[in-house]
């Protein structure tokens, strides 16, 4: 998490408690190390952010703090509402944490908003205890241009292992794709997510040569076709 991040996601957790929070605490809700909480705690202080309290007792945030407002119209903070809500659609766990976490931010400023209401029902959780493929793992490799060996299940139930330059994600109503170059056939394939039963990040990187696959890639695109594997 960027430290501009880390340092709103303080404010806002200070904001919320009810009691002093020690650093571990702060620590082990952002997955950092308590010496960065302290840090950081330092860099809110310095920038006469009202956080009171000390090492060892727990940090407080002064009555009547507020962060100022976010620059949307309020069309455009609905938009974001119903927005972040469909995220709840994709299966993609960490877009749907991701989510909370700017809805707790919105409604902190504006006040909650329970007259918008979005059907959840879409594609499955990528539940790893389901044995299921994290879709974060795959949006990783897109932006890091690195190379996934998959373990695919076509829908006739023949299983190949597959070795792609994947290059985007597409989310349909009922299921997440992942569309790449496959060596195996020399050309772009779409897999669905929910059918990749093992998927292994290689070290092998194509960053040379990602933008122009994903431009080709996109010009041969249909929106709207579900293509698999071949």
């Amino acid at each position: 998490m960027p430290k501009s991040n880390r340092l709103f996601e303080i404010i806002q957790l200070l904001r919320a408690a009810n009691h002093p929070m020690r650093a571990e605490d702060l620590a082990t809700k952002l997955e950092v190390s308590t010496r960065t909480i302290y840090r950081d705690i330092a860099a809110l202080q310095a920038m006469q952010t009202p956080i009171e309290g000390a090492a060892g007792i727990g940090y407080v945030m002064r009555r009547g703090y507020d962060l100022p407002p976010l620059n949307f119209d309020t069309e455009e903070i609905e938009a974001l509402r119903v927005g972040l809500a469909m995220l709840s659609r994709t299966g993609d766990g960490a877009l749907q944490s991701a989510a909370y976490r700017i809805h707790a931010k919105i409604d902190a400023l504006h006040g909650a908003a329970d007259w918008l209401q979005v059907s959840p029902w879409g594609a499955a959780p990528d539940d790893p205890s389901q044995g299921c493929v994290s879709v974060a793992h795959l949006r990783q490799a897109i932006r890091d241009a690195q190379k996934l060996r998959l373990t695919y299940c076509d829908g006739q139930g023949k299983s190949t292992c597959r070795t792609i330059r994947p290059l985007a994600l597409v989310y349909h109503v009922e299921c997440v794709i992942i569309a790449g170059w496959c060596e195996l056939r020399g050309g772009f394939r779409h897999f669905r997510t929910d059918r990749i039963y093992a998927c292994e990040m290689l070290a092998d990187t194509f960053a040379d040569q990602a933008e122009a696959l994903r431009k080709l890639w996109a010009e041969h695109n249909r929106w709207g076709t579900r293509e698999e594997a071949g």
